[in-house]
This record gives structure tokens, sequence and C-alpha cells, in this order.
């Protein structure tokens, strides 16, 4: 019951904030969707988006990582469901991308990876606030 409160409970201190909270969250899912996520489905010159594999994982995992933090994370991230739990994938990309995969190029390009995961660390610390189905969840089935 602790690990699920710790999952769950997250109160941004007023009505103010909590919705600025959700504001805040809900666009950067919306953005994170529409410029990242959208890119899962385009085919450009016949082909799809090359996702980098620093790692050298199996490429199917790789693309369902990739494609999993970037079109399924959002929709959670904008419900406020499984905030915290779901945000870990993202971050591991986002900060994959800064750290390892951009970790050469200019400040220009190095900067999207790193405001995103500095974006989506926040969330994780903060939580999805008051107005989420984390917060209906402990507060009306637990």
């Amino acid at each position: 019951m602790e690990i699920i409160n710790l999952l769950l409970f997250s109160d941004a201190g007023s009505d103010f904030n909590n919705i600025a909270l959700l504001l805040f969250r809900v666009l950067v899912a919306v953005e994170l969707f529409r410029v990242h996520g959208m890119k899962k489905f385009r085919v450009q010159n016949g082909e799809r988006e090359h996702l980098p594999n620093p790692f050298h994982l199996p490429e199917k995992l790789n693309g369902f990582v990739a494609a999993f933090s970037d079109t399924v994370v959002p929709v959670f991230l904008v419900l406020g469901l499984g905030t915290r739990l779901f945000l870990l994938p993202t971050i591991g990309v986002t900060a994959v991308g800064y750290f390892v995969v951009h970790r050469k190029d200019s400040l220009e390009v190095r900067d999207v990876p790193y405001i995103y995961t500095v974006t989506l660390l926040f969330l994780l610390a903060i939580g999805a606030g008051t107005y989420s189905l984390d917060h209906y969840i402990l507060t009306h089935w637990m």
C-alpha cells in the first residue's frame, strides 16, 4: 500500500498549482506525441524513421521502447494515469538521446533531449497533481 501511495500521491498545494500542473503535463504530452510519436507512423522516401540503437539492443525491442515512449506514454501522461511509472521509459530514451546519441553534437541539437529529460524528471518528482486519474484512484479506490 505504501508503494502505491508513493507512486500515485501528488498535490501541488493549491487548485491553481494543480491546474497549472495539469496544463503543463498535457502540453508536454501533446508535443511529445505530435513531434516524436507521429514520426513513428510516417514513412519518408519509402523508409521509416531511423532509430538510433547505441546499446545494440535487438531492433524490435529498441523500436518498441522508442515507439512506446513517444506514442503510448503521452496518452497516459494526459490522463495522469500511472504517471510516475510510465515516465520512466521516456526519461530513459531522452536521457540516452542526450548523454549518448547526441553527446558530440552541438548544443542546439542536444537541447531537445535535454529539455525533455529535465521536464520529465520534474514530472517524475512532482507527479500528476490532483487533476489526474492517479489522484482519483488513490482517493476513491484505495
